[in-house]
């Protein structure tokens, strides 16, 4: 079993700063990719941010130059440092991975359940 637990939304004023982290546990051999997607009412989950287990990354458009994704050494740990944020950041920010388990499976829908993001004008 795998489980990813995000943290460290909450309300923040247009400007401000937050420090997403998400924990990912669990039977897993290897981290192939994780990331960070996101969803605001009334409009389709869309990726943030994802990296590679050798260090490449990828942004939204929307995120670069504002956003920094980052993985720990040992792959248990993924954040986004998030500055400079706007009301159109707010949403339920959700954890994804790309992994292989203990039993030889590889899953690349792993999902945290998310935290809420609110940034107020």
């Amino acid at each position: 079993q795998v489980q990813l637990v995000e943290s460290g939304g909450g309300l923040v004023q247009a400007g401000g700063s937050l420090r997403l982290s998400c924990v990912v546990s669990g039977s897993i051999f290897k981290v192939n990719a994780v990331g960070w997607y996101r969803q605001a009412p009334g409009k389709q989950r869309e990726l943030v941010a994802s990296i590679t287990s050798g260090g490449m990354t990828n942004y939204a458009d929307s995120a670069k130059g504002r956003f920094t994704i980052s993985i720990d050494d040992v792959k248990t740990a993924l954040y986004l440092q998030m500055s400079s944020l706007k009301p159109e950041d707010t949403a339920v920010y959700y954890c994804n991975a790309d992994l292989v388990t203990r039993a030889g499976v590889r899953v690349s829908n792993y999902w945290g359940r998310g935290t809420q993001v609110t940034v107020s004008s």
